[in-house]
């Protein structure tokens, strides 16, 4: 794996989440292009912010060694970022509507 196909994994996981989340909590749902476009960048936005920490795609790809546990915080946090994008977009959507 490199760093650019673990990058673009991460973004997918983050596109999945937050079209799942919106599928099953119908209040914080934009529709499915709008849940895709949180999920993009709530998913860019919090691996750049915690990849700092050394969980960013080519710390896991060290040398052309894998860390697997590097890897599977980076999707959490992924998956993460896309909910919690959903649900900061909508809160946002809220008090603009008032």
């Amino acid at each position: 794996m490199t760093g650019t196909l673990i990058s673009l994994i991460s973004i997918f996981i983050g596109i999945i989440s937050s079209n799942v989340f919106g599928y099953f909590k119908k209040k914080y749902s934009f529709g499915f292009t709008g849940n895709t476009l949180i999920g993009v960048f709530g998913s860019i936005l919090l691996v750049k912010t915690f990849g700092r920490l050394g969980f960013d795609p080519w710390h896991i790809m060290n040398d052309g060694d894998f860390d697997g546990l590097r890897l599977t915080i980076n999707l959490f946090v992924s998956a993460l970022g896309g909910i919690l994008g959903l649900i900061f977009a909508k809160m946002i959507y809220n008090k603009m509507n008032k």
